[in-house]
């Protein structure tokens, strides 16, 4: 492969046939000049990206501080190995300029604030633990400590990234409305729920299949119509709660929750009172 351009030290466009690439490695085009030949034992990673995106990525390449994108590649290669899956090559633009952006703001003085961080953090775990995981690399490569909110934006990166994952605004949508949800529940109960507690996993876990069930276009679990009577009499305060949460999701996101599944979230809500 001949070098067509060079984007900084560890990254130069070639033209391969019909196709231009992006080709990657460490001092790949130190001392290096346009039509220069790539030793092959350099090359640690080969892009083919097609119109605004290998434009978009070339750019980041040639203006991004190396640090920057180098361990963003850092990062990325971490997931792939963690999760055991392949990602989407557009997460070499999307993640390296966001990380950018955040060791920028975070340079300047600016806090990063992430208000989904707790249901990120339980939606995507493993995706979650590689933000941790860059969390404690950035430090070490880079000297910068970043908050957990930026952890979980990672993982959010991570995660939209995955083969056949939902878009980020879905993905964003789905802990939005948990956290809502949440939130809610907290406000109309007047507690403070603990986000660590088995109780908060519970609940979260059940909302979330409850949530997979409506967009699957699933039947939801029966339940006995004197087992209801009896939650809406003996649990009123929990089933209350679950009704007017219900009608929020219904409101503000077109989800419908039949009176069954009321029943079985104000079950979980009468566990956080008591």
């Amino acid at each position: 492969m001949r070098i067509f351009r060079i984007l900084n030290n560890n990254a130069v466009v070639v033209v391969d046939g019909p196709e231009e690439k992006i080709v990657m490695g460490n001092g790949i085009a130190f001392q290096k000049r346009k039509n220069d030949i790539i030793p092959k034992n350099k090359i640690e990673k080969i892009f083919v990206l097609h119109g605004n995106s290998s434009e978009k990525f070339q750019q980041l390449l040639a203006t991004l501080p190396e640090k920057h994108i180098e361990i963003a590649e850092k990062i990325i290669s971490f997931a792939e190995g963690h999760l055991q899956v392949p990602l989407n090559d557009h997460i070499h633009i999307a993640l390296t300029d966001h990380l950018s952006f955040a060791l920028e703001r975070l340079g300047q003085g600016i806090p990063i604030k992430n208000k989904l961080t707790q249901e990120i953090k339980f939606l995507y775990k493993k995706e979650y633990e590689v933000g941790i995981w860059a969390k404690e690399e950035i430090k070490k490569e880079l000297g910068a400590e970043i908050p957990d909110d930026e952890a979980a934006h990672i993982a959010l990166h991570i995660h939209t990234a995955k083969i056949d994952a939902p878009a980020m605004a879905e993905t964003m949508k789905r802990a939005t409305i948990l956290h809502d949800f949440v939130r809610l529940i907290e406000e109309e109960l007047s507690i403070t729920i603990d986000e660590e507690s088995i109780n908060y996993q519970r609940l979260v876990t059940h909302l979330r299949f409850a949530l997979n069930r409506i967009e699957e276009g699933s039947d939801f679990e029966p339940i006995d119509e004197d087992m209801l009577l009896l939650i809406q009499t003996k649990y009123d305060r929990a089933y209350s709660c679950a009704k007017k949460s219900a009608e929020l999701l219904k409101e503000e996101y077109e989800i419908d929750f039949p009176d069954s599944e009321k029943a079985y979230i104000a079950l979980h809500l009468q566990r956080l009172i008591s």
